[in-house]
């Protein structure tokens, strides 16, 4: 079994997810509660993390799809940073990138909140 980590920390009004190891089918649950208590919490700016996360599957994506409306509905925002290439790649062949603001770095996804 993968290993998969989640740890959140907030700046201000912006929670940051640091995600780590195997996002798939077995472990997308672990990211779907974290969007939940963020909704829960009103907290509907986020920028995730992606810099230790070695693997993602559809399964993992689609809980970027199944959050991205909520957030925005809410005058929020989802963006990603400081992924891969490889990671980076998966997102780019499914047209993330046009739904999805993409950084290299975590500041600047930070930035783009103001």
């Amino acid at each position: 079994m993968e290993e998969f980590n989640l740890q959140e920390t907030n700046k201000g009004d912006i929670s940051i997810l640091y995600l780590d190891g195997f996002l798939d089918a077995h472990t997308s649950s672990e990211l779907e509660k974290a969007f939940e208590k963020l909704i829960s919490e009103k907290r509907h700016n986020v920028v995730v993390n992606f810099q230790k996360l070695s693997y993602i599957s559809s399964a993992g994506l689609g809980v970027f799809m199944a959050y991205i409306e909520t957030m925005r509905n809410n005058a929020g925002d989802i963006k990603l940073c400081s992924m891969s290439d490889k990671i980076y790649n998966v997102f780019d062949m499914l047209g993330f990138p046009i739904l999805f603001e993409i950084y290299k770095e975590e500041q600047t996804a930070l930035d783009k909140f103001h």
